[in-house]
C-alpha cells in the first residue's frame, strides 16, 4: 500500500487504541447540549448587541446571518473530519494526524490559549450574573474578578462531579437558554415590537464606523463571537457513543439550533428596542433585563437572573470540559506535561481540568483593567478563527495531496466536500484578518495602541514562543540521536 493510502486510513488505529482511556458516557443529546451550551445564545448575543449598535448604528442583522451561513461551512469540514478521526482534542488531533507533529504543536497552542481566553471572558461576565442573583452589586474591577473566581470554582466542581450531575446541569442550561433567550424573544416579538421589519437593515453606517462598508465589516467581526464553540462536540468524541456518526450530527445540530435562536433573538431585540437603549448598553451586559422588569414588573427580575445565571454556568462548565480535553490530548502525546494526561478512577482528566481553570483564573487578573477585558475577548475570538483557518487549511491541503481521503469517513459529501472546504478556508482566513484588523472607531477614544493591535500582538507572541520551543525540541532530539550513534559506533 502506498504512503498516501496509509495516511488516508490513519484514524482507525488511533481511535481504537486511545478511545478506551475515557468513558463513553455521552449520547447524541449530551454532545448536542454541550455544543449548544458552549456556543450559548445568551452569552453570544447579549454580549455583542450593544457594541454592534454603537459601532454600526444598526442594520447589522444581515452581517449576523452571513456569518452564520459561512460558519456552517466550517462546521461541515469539522463534521467530515470528526466522522473519520473521532478522538479527544478535536481540531488539535486532526492537525497533528494530517499535518504532522510540528503542525500539531502550533495548533494545540493556538487552540488552548484561545479557548482559555474564551473561558476567562465567560467567567468574568458570568461572575456578574452570580453577583446580581445573590443580591450583590457587580462593582468594579476587583469585585468582578472575585466573582469570576467563584464562577470558575463552580465550573470546576461541576466537571469533577459525577458525569450524571454534569449532564443534568448542562441540560438545565440548555432549557434556561431556550426560556431565557428564545422565550423572551417571542414575547418581545409578538407583544412589544415597535418597528417594521425594514429596521433590521437600516441605519448601517450611522454609528462610529466611518462608512457603510466599514460598518458591515465591523459587524461581521463582532458577529464572529456569536458562532464559536460548536467544535466542543469534537473535543469530547472519545466520551461519545458511536462518535463517527453522533459527533458530526451534534456539530450540525448545535450550530443550527444556536444560529436559529440567535437570528430570531437579534431580530426581536432590534424590532422591540429603540436604538438609544441599545447604544447605551455596554459590550458585556445584558440589555434585556431592564426591559423585562419595566414590562412585566420587578417580580420578573429574580427569575430572569436565575435563568441567565444557569445558562452562563452551563456555558462555563462546557468550556472547561471542552478545553481540558484538548490539554489532555496534548499531554497524552507529549506536547504538555504527562501529568495532565492522567485520569481518575471515574475516567475524568482531573489534572487537565485544574490546569485549565487555573490558567483562566490567572487571565481574570486582566479584569482589573476594563480595556484588557476587551482585549481578551478579541483574542479569544480571533484565536479561534485562526484555528478554524488552520484546520480547514490543513484539511484542504491534505485532501488535495491525497494524505486525507474524506470518502473513508462516515460523512460522505462527494465533490461538494472540496468546494465547501475551499470556501470554509477562505472565509476563516478572511474573518481572522477582519477580527484582527485595528479599528480605532470600535474602541474607546483613550484606548492604548496595544489594544488596537491586541490580536496580532498576542497571537504573534504565542507563535514566537511556540517556534522557539519547536526549535529547541528539534535540536535536543538531534543531539540525542547523534549521541546514540556515537555510542553505538
Amino acid at each position: 500500500m502506498s504512503t498516501k493510502a496509509t495516511l488516508g486510513t490513519i484514524s482507525p488505529l488511533s481511535a481504537t487504541t486511545d478511545a478506551e482511556t475515557l468513558n463513553r458516557s455521552l449520547t447524541l443529546w449530551n454532545s448536542l447540549t454541550i455544543g449548544f451550551a458552549t456556543v450559548s445564545p445568551v452569552a453570544g448575543l447579549y454580549a455583542i448587541i450593544g457594541v454592534q449598535t454603537v459601532v454600526t448604528g444598526g442594520g447589522w442583522f444581515g452581517a449576523l446571518a452571513l456569518c452564520l451561513v459561512m460558519q456552517m461551512l466550517v462546521a461541515t469540514v469539522y463534521a467530515e473530519l470528526s466522522s473519520q478521526i473521532p478522538i479527544a482534542g478535536g481540531a488539535y488531533k486532526w492537525a497533528r494526524q494530517l499535518g504532522g507533529a510540528t503542525t500539531g504543536k502550533y495548533a494545540g497552542v493556538i487552540y488552548v490559549s484561545s479557548t482559555i481566553a474564551m473561558l476567562t471572558t465567560t467567567a468574568y461576565t458570568g461572575g456578574v450574573w452570580l453577583a446580581l442573583f445573590f443580591g450583590f452589586e457587580s462593582g468594579g474591577g476587583f469585585t468582578l474578578v472575585i466573582w469570576g473566581v467563584v464562577f470558575l470554582l463552580l465550573c470546576t466542581l461541576l466537571n469533577l462531579a459525577h458525569v450524571n450531575v454534569f449532564k443534568l446541569v448542562i441540560t438545565l442550561g440548555v432549557y434556561a437558554e431556550i426560556v431565557g433567550s428564545f422565550g423572551v424573544a417571542l414575547l418581545l416579538f409578538f407583544f412589544f415590537r415597535q418597528h417594521s421589519f425594514s429596521e433590521l437593515f437600516e441605519h448601517l453606517g450611522t454609528g462610529t464606523a466611518p462608512s457603510q462598508t466599514a460598518a458591515f465589516l465591523a459587524a461581521l467581526a463582532v458577529a464572529g463571537w456569536a458562532f464559536i464553540g460548536f467544535d466542543a462536540c469534537s473535543t469530547i468524541a472519545e466520551e461519545t457513543h458511536n462518535p463517527k456518526r453522533m459527533v458530526p450530527r451534534a456539530i450540525f445540530l448545535s450550530l443550527c439550533m444556536v444560529g436559529g435562536v440567535v437570528l430570531f433573538n437579534s431580530a426581536a431585540l432590534t424590532l422591540s428596542f429603540n436604538r438609544d437603549a441599545l447604544v447605551n448598553t455596554s459590550a458585556t451586559s445584558d440589555p434585556v433585563t431592564p426591559v423585562i422588569t419595566s414590562s412585566f414588573g420587578a417580580w420578573a427580575e429574580t427569575p430572569f437572573l436565575a435563568i441567565v445565571m444557569i445558562a452562563f454556568l452551563a456555558c462555563g462548565a462546557s468550556m472547561v470540559q471542552y478545553t481540558s480535553r484538548i490539554v489532555y490530548s496534548m499531554a497524552r502525546e507529549g506536547n504538555m506535561p504527562m501529568i495532565f494526561s492522567r485520569v481518575t478512577a471515574s475516567k475524568i482528566p482531573r489534572n487537565a481540568v485544574i490546569c485549565v481553570v487555573l490558567l483562566a483564573g490567572l487571565g481574570l487578573l486582566f479584569g482589573l483593567n476594563d480595556g484588557a477585558v476587551a482585549t481578551i475577548i478579541a483574542f479569544g475570538t480571533g484565536g479561534l478563527y485562526a484555528m478554524f483557518a488552520m484546520t480547514t487549511g490543513v484539511g484542504l491541503y491534505t485532501r488535495l495531496t491525497g494524505r486525507w481521503n474524506p470518502a473513508l469517513g462516515e460523512l460522505k459529501l462527494g465533490v461538494w466536500g472540496l468546494a465547501i472546504n475551499v470556501a470554509a478556508f477562505l472565509w476563516s482566513l478572511f474573518e481572522f484578518v477582519n477580527i484582527s484588523w485595528p479599528r480605532a472607531y470600535a474602541v474607546s477614544p483613550d484606548a492604548p495602541w496595544w489594544q488596537l493591535w491586541a490580536v496580532p500582538l498576542v497571537l504573534g507572541s504565542i507563535l514566537g514562543v511556540t517556534t522557539l520551543y519547536v526549535l529547541i525540541s528539534h535540536r535536543r532530539r538531534g543531539s540525542s540521536i547523534e549521541s546514540f550513534d556515537v555510542e553505538k559506533t
